[in-house]
């Protein structure tokens, strides 16, 4: 079991990580300003989940294959950017063919829309859930930190190390889910100030694109940039 100091000490750096900028905040954000909180709350669920599968992987020793392993670790994060880029491209798609749509929408009925905006919202809140523990789990950021940094908490005099690695894991995802939520409620005032304009839908389409897809490259040419300079 670890220390109080070193739970103290590790929820600190926990919460100076889950605040800064990155692939899950910026992902929440997107979700946000497409569905509103609750889009938020299932990105955010789905994000602790993928966080909890990265804390069992660490338990178990996972860790220290990837630490051993560049190549993987270089694929996880190509592969996580890749996904938000697919995820932009895909918003900006729905957003093109929203707007093409925008007038045969308008025909149908209140009860047909209330039927299927009820119907679409169920099958959304299951593809964001499902995309957001892909994303957590493709997330660099994450990966890195379970690698590199959570393993500087563990002492072996202190018990089980797999033990110490699940209990300061389940520590960093609370504290990741709560800091979620709260860029879920901040994010929720520009998803309502965009539901106020008439072209709210295709605004908050390329928004999110935009930023996934933003957040997709920055990553790869972060990746570049740092092969260039180890070269």
């Amino acid at each position: 079991m670890p220390s109080l100091e070193v739970l103290i000490a590790f929820a600190t750096a926990a919460i100076i990580m889950s605040a800064s900028p990155g692939p899950s905040n910026m992902y929440v954000m997107a979700r946000t300003i497409e569905k509103g909180f609750l889009g938020g709350l299932e990105a955010a669920l789905g994000l602790a989940v993928g966080c909890l599968i990265h804390v069992v992987a660490a338990s178990l020793g996972l860790a220290a294959i990837f630490k051993h392993s560049p190549e993987i670790y270089l694929a996880l994060k190509l592969a996580g950017a890749a996904y938000l880029i697919y995820l932009g491209i895909s918003y900006w798609l729905t957003a093109k063919k929203s707007s093409s749509q925008e007038t045969l929408e308008h025909t149908n009925s209140k009860t047909n829309n209330e039927t299927s905006n009820k119907t679409n919202s169920n099958t959304s809140a299951v593809k964001v859930f499902i995309q957001s523990v892909i994303v957590e789990l493709t997330n660099p950021k994450t990966a890195l930190f379970f690698i590199a940094f959570l393993p500087q908490f563990v002492n072996a005099e202190s018990g089980s190390v797999p033990a110490q690695l699940f209990i300061l894991g389940m520590v960093f995802t609370t504290i990741a889910f709560i800091s979620d939520l709260m860029v879920a409620s901040f994010s929720s005032k520009i998803s309502h100030w965009l539901k106020t304009n008439p072209k709210a839908q295709l605004i908050q389409d390329k928004i999110c694109g935009g930023i996934l897809a933003a957040l997709g490259v920055s990553i790869i040419l972060e990746e570049a940039q740092t092969n260039l300079n180890s070269n």
